[in-house]
């Protein structure tokens, strides 16, 4: 291969799959509707294929040629149980959620069809409620719309903590249009219980038959060894952030209930340096009444970045060393580590704004994973076919 290939990143955030793909690729159209997004997008990967604003304003001029590659992690708001499961709407009421964009975005990909311009490999990447929203009926609609464009695809659930310290299990579909060849090394007879959880298999399960027929196991291989834990992403002197007072890291572990400081003391017990994710979360104590509680995890991953909606989405830290306890917010590069970000990222100043970027992002050393074993494997074995045909 000599030519990059070439991909679109549709919901680009910071570019964080454009990250993840690598020097191999070459992103000739990339949109997010957020004005700090773009910024920051802008700020790392440059402006020229940079198309800011509503989706619903991109039309088909906007994307030249036919890409190897279109990649939309579309808003998951409307699909995660933060966001009530308002699920994805229809193609005929997009303004009624955020995750209701997944429709223009799928009319742009129809008509490039119409084109014959339809993407040769479609990644759709969005959180696991996906599968259950409206009682299944999302992944449904997904997987039809998918199957009615003839595109043979399949959806894996990958958790970031394979690859970093970030509890982060996602949802990735990946669509292979009608034309390209399918090698058969990268698909399974049946499903792999490590990327096919059983309420994804069940999902698959309900799907009608034209949907099933046109259904693959993808076929990953179990990634090495995490070397990095959560205690090897902390800054000492932390940026963007400040540690708490005395008395603020007192108020929080007040907030702890007793299963909660039995943790905290346990890791005091151990003598050594010791980092713990902490998370505020509205709990009902034993009479009933709503609570905000501070719960803490020692196991050496972070909790699942979230945007910062409220101050209890906001992961904080606390470091035990002996008796002494210290406590602050997730510093911006600590989450932008977390997402698998180098230090040379340029994130925006304010705090909940770099916050936002990382939170709402794909995690790098998934994208790149994909792309590895899967993407690069589909779209090599074309190439090949597609000299072997010249020759």
């Amino acid at each position: 291969m000599t030519e990059p290939r070439t991909f679109y990143e549709f919901f680009a955030g910071g570019g964080m799959a454009r990250a993840g793909l690598g020097s191999d690729w070459q992103c000739v159209f990339a949109n997010d509707f957020s004005e700090m997004k773009a910024k920051v997008y802008t700020d790392n990967w440059g402006a020229g294929h940079f198309h800011p604003g509503d989706i619903a304003a991109v039309s088909t001029e906007n994307l030249p040629g036919r890409a190897d590659l279109a990649w939309a992690s579309f808003p998951c708001q409307d699909l995660s149980l933060a966001g009530g499961m308002r699920g994805l709407g229809d193609a005929s009421a997009t303004a009624a959620t955020r995750s209701g964009t997944f429709w223009p975005f799928w009319s742009l990909m129809t008509k490039l069809q119409d084109d014959k311009r339809g993407p040769r490999v479609i990644v759709l990447e969005n959180v696991v409620g996906a599968i259950t929203s409206k009682q299944g009926r999302d992944f449904e609609a997904i997987c039809r719309v998918l199957a009615d464009a003839k595109y043979r695809f399949g959806a894996m659930v990958v958790d970031a903590k394979w690859f970093l310290p970030q509890s982060r299990p996602r949802l990735f579909f990946v669509a292979i249009a009608q034309d390209q060849f399918v090698p058969g090394h990268v698909i399974h007879a049946e499903h792999d219980p490590l990327w096919h959880p059983a309420s994804l298999r069940a999902a698959v399960g309900q799907l009608p038959k034209a949907s099933r027929k046109q259904w693959l196991w993808w076929k990953l291989p179990q990634p090495s060894a995490r070397k990095l834990g959560l205690a090897d992403l902390i800054e000492d002197e932390p940026t963007g952030c400040a540690w708490h007072s005395p008395q603020q890291t007192k108020q929080l572990l007040a907030m702890m209930a007793p299963l909660h400081q039995q943790k905290l003391e346990a890791a005091r017990a151990t003598g050594a340096k010791r980092v713990g994710g902490v998370y505020k979360r509205t709990r009902l104590d034993h009479a009933g009444v709503k609570r905000q509680r501070a719960e803490v995890r020692f196991d050496d991953i972070a909790g699942c970045l979230r945007t910062p909606a409220g101050g209890s989405s906001r992961q904080l830290i606390i470091v035990v060393e002996g008796r002494t306890t210290r406590s602050r917010l997730l510093s911006p590069r600590e989450a932008a580590r977390l997402m698998g970000l180098s230090d040379q990222y340029r994130l925006p100043d304010r705090y909940n704004d770099a916050y936002h970027v990382a939170g709402d992002g794909v995690c790098v050393p998934v994208v790149r994973h994909l792309e590895r074993h899967l993407l690069s494997e589909i779209l090599a074995a074309n190439e090949r076919g597609a000299l072997a045909s010249a020759a």
